[in-house]
């Protein structure tokens, strides 16, 4: 018996030994892949920033003043003024390296943009605004994305004509707009024949996007809010209406009016405008304002696709989906407007599979 316990009990300390010593080697191996990720990511953001360096022909350093400098941004209204090149951030926290989080076809867009090939979108890490309801948080807070050269950026607009695509969609880049612009440029010096779309939010610097004249074919324009108080409620950005009637002037200054090539468009600007739960009073406003500036000059895409997302415990009043009524009231005050170009939803758009999926996987 006493030999028995023996045993019993130097198994027991190596049994236990080998347990520590395998805890041991699995934490060394996590401890090492992440290391590993963390470099893999440093180098390839040292990549991107050396080739984006070496076809550069935008000042990034010295004329702080320009509007198109990382060295003292103001990209967007925020206005931050921060040095980004020196690792400095602003509210949108983006660096000046361009991160994205998905390039591939797209065909949940407004029928003269996905076609029947699909819509080549970009989708841009951060953003400007950061809206409580945001459905691409994950990607807008910068959790997410993938380092790009304006070389690679010019090579996804590549990929993208190679599939198909009807034109090259850029979500939510005006914080990149500088490396955006120039792989632009490089893409029509060499002969690129797609149109190019900016997909905004609205917020958007009329100074700014002065820049983008002959560059940018499509405007894209999200316009969000009509006041002030549900602007900065919801996006923290009080001066939002005026932004964007500003922004929006601009866009149909440089494209004032609709040209398609068969069914899909090829110049002109598209106003959507998101229905929010109990907010139809300012839906219409939205319409009235930008109908009576603009006619049917430009096209209006009335989205009811609003998904209750994240955490809306503090904002009980859009904790909820649009009802049918709602958005039924917006449409029929739309037609006695006399809006004509427009886009309406059906009722199952407004379920998260049409929300595009992000991965940390290589794009």
């Amino acid at each position: 018996m006493q030999e028995i316990q023996k045993i019993e009990k130097k198994q027991g300390k190596q049994e236990k030994q080998e347990k520590q010593e395998k805890q041991e080697k699995q934490e060394k191996q996590e401890k090492q892949e992440k290391q590993e990720k963390q470099e893999k990511r440093e180098k390839q953001e040292g990549k991107a920033n050396t080739l984006q360096d070496e076809i550069s022909n935008i000042v990034y350093e010295g004329e702080a003043q320009s509007i198109l400098s990382y060295a003292s941004c103001r990209l967007c209204p925020r206005q931050c003024r921060v040095n980004r090149l020196k690792g400095e951030r602003g509210f949108c926290h983006a660096g000046s390296t361009m991160h994205i989080g998905r390039a591939a076809p797209h065909f949940w867009e407004e029928p003269c943009l996905s076609g029947s090939k699909g819509s080549g979108t970009i989708f841009f890490s951060y953003c400007s605004l950061s809206c409580v309801f945001c459905q691409n948080q994950r990607l807008s807070r910068g959790e997410i994305g993938e380092a790009i050269s304006v070389e690679d950026l010019y090579r996804h607009f590549l990929n993208l004509e190679q599939l198909g695509c009807h034109n090259i969609n850029l979500v939510t880049g005006e914080h990149y707009l500088p490396g955006i612009l120039e792989a632009i440029r490089l893409a029509k010096h060499r002969g690129f024949p797609l149109p190019f779309v900016w997909n905004c939010s609205g917020y958007q610097s009329r100074e700014v996007l002065a820049e983008c004249e002959g560059l940018i074919d499509i405007y894209l324009f999200d316009f969000k809010y009509i006041e002030e108080d549900t602007a900065l409620r919801y996006s923290k950005a009080k001066d939002y209406p005026i932004r964007a009637k500003e922004a929006l002037a601009e866009c149909v200054r440089q494209c004032p009016s609709l040209a398609y090539k068969g069914e899909i468009l090829q110049k002109g600007v598209i106003l959507r405008h998101l229905l929010l739960p109990n907010q139809v009073y300012r839906a219409k406003k939205v319409l009235k304002y930008t109908y009576q500036e603009y006619g049917d000059n430009i096209l209006y895409s009335l989205l009811r696709q609003y998904i209750p997302y994240g955490n809306l415990e503090d904002y009980p009043e859009i904790a909820r989906r649009v009802y049918g009524k709602e958005y039924e009231k917006w449409i029929a005050y739309a037609e006695d407007l006399g809006i004509q170009n427009a886009y309406i939803q059906e009722e199952e758009s407004a379920r998260e599979s049409f929300i595009p999926e992000f991965t940390e996987e290589k794009i």
